[in-house]
């Protein structure tokens, strides 16, 4: 439903972007991934079991943990990045109010939501616009933070009317920027061999997606809307999972399979991070040193990693169409203004007389 409202009229607005979050150094580590798994989107069992379970999981895992962070300086850069993302986005956005202010919350590590409800409590916005820095709809990722964000804002009193976006899978800022840089890797990985492009995100358990969650759908579509911008003949590519955890079944094919399977097939790759706009351990990390091992151990010819498109012009630029486009929608939205995901998708927050939040 459109909203005829001019924006200048909201006065006072706030932009909220969010995202997974990380600790902030060692000590940081185990309550972190405490949070993260005590979250019944991520744990799927009642308390206290979650609780308990949660509680043994991150004190097993806090020590491997820990030397992963300890790669990249003991902590997770994806605060800095992100509010670096923020410092871009007001600079785009700054003459669609009277006031725009952009606030940061991450999920399961500060700036945690009750921090940042309080703010924007405080700065007294006219609206409220709610962007996830997860392009593609997860119910374990945007969803369960605007689970968070509308739970705490009740809480506290915040009821200025918000406009939310619940995915931008292939908007044209996410897509031109990750292009752009798909296109620099490519050239250079043409000079070793004919390229296989690995267009790597971040798993999720099969039984997550057989429930109806649209991420791997939507991550399938990026994928394809990336394939067809680069116009490349007889282009070799594929969309592949990384980062499990546990004895689940994750959705295939995964990334170190394929990996191994290039260097079986002794062609160069170029891994692109599709789901992550910052970087954090999953690329710096699990991409830049695991996988880039496992490909010199595999044989591959030559590997090449894409980076996250971050505070890059373009992608900034399609996050200020974005909000700019959800001022002109009452509640929900999509980057197209309306549903995106089939029907059989149906944890999709996109339906027929949705609020502003996601129920």
């Amino acid at each position: 439903m459109v909203n005829n409202q001019n924006s200048k009229d909201s006065g006072r607005l706030a932009v909220v972007i969010f995202n997974l979050g990380g600790p902030d150094s060692p000590e940081a580590i185990q309550p972190f991934l405490f949070n993260l798994f005590n979250d019944p989107a991520i744990l799927r069992l009642p308390n206290p079991l979650r609780w308990c379970l949660a509680k043994l999981i991150a004190w097993r895992r806090a020590p491997v943990s820990k030397e992963i962070y300890k790669q990249v300086g003991g902590k997770s850069p994806l605060l800095p990045y992100t509010e670096e993302q923020a410092t871009a986005l007001k600079a785009e956005v700054e003459g669609i109010a009277d006031h725009v202010e952009v606030f940061i919350f991450m999920r399961y590590w500060h700036p945690m939501v009750e921090e940042t409800v309080g703010k924007i409590k405080a700065f007294d916005p006219d609206r409220i616009v709610m962007l996830p820095l997860y392009p593609q709809f997860s119910t374990t990722t945007t969803g369960t933070s605007l689970k968070a964000f509308d739970k705490e804002a009740q809480r506290q009193g915040l009821d200025a009317p918000r406009n939310t976006i619940c995915c931008y899978p292939v908007h044209h800022g996410f897509l031109d920027a990750t292009v752009a840089n798909i296109r620099k890797a490519l050239e250079e990985a043409s000079r070793h061999g004919t390229p296989r492009l690995l267009l790597s995100a971040h798993g999720l358990p099969e039984r997550t997606v057989k429930a109806g969650d649209p991420y791997q759908w939507q991550m399938e579509q990026t994928s394809m809307a990336i394939a067809e911008a680069l116009d490349v003949p007889d282009l070799d590519w594929l969309t592949c999972y990384q980062s499990r955890v546990g004895p689940v079944k994750w959705i295939p094919p995964y990334t170190e399979d394929e990996v191994r399977r290039a260097g079986e097939d002794v062609v160069p790759i170029v891994i692109v991070p599709i789901a992550f706009v910052s970087e954090h351990v999953e690329t710096l990390v699990e991409l830049d040193i695991e996988f880039r091992d496992l490909a010199e151990e595999s044989g591959v010819p030559h590997f090449s990693r894409v980076p996250a498109v971050a505070a890059d012009r373009t992608f900034i630029r399609g996050l200020g169409d974005l909000v700019r486009g959800a001022l002109d929608h009452d509640g929900l939205t999509s980057d197209i203004g309306m549903r995106r995901c089939p029907m059989d998708q149906n944890t999709c927050p996109n339906r027929v007389g949705i609020s502003a939040t996601v129920s």
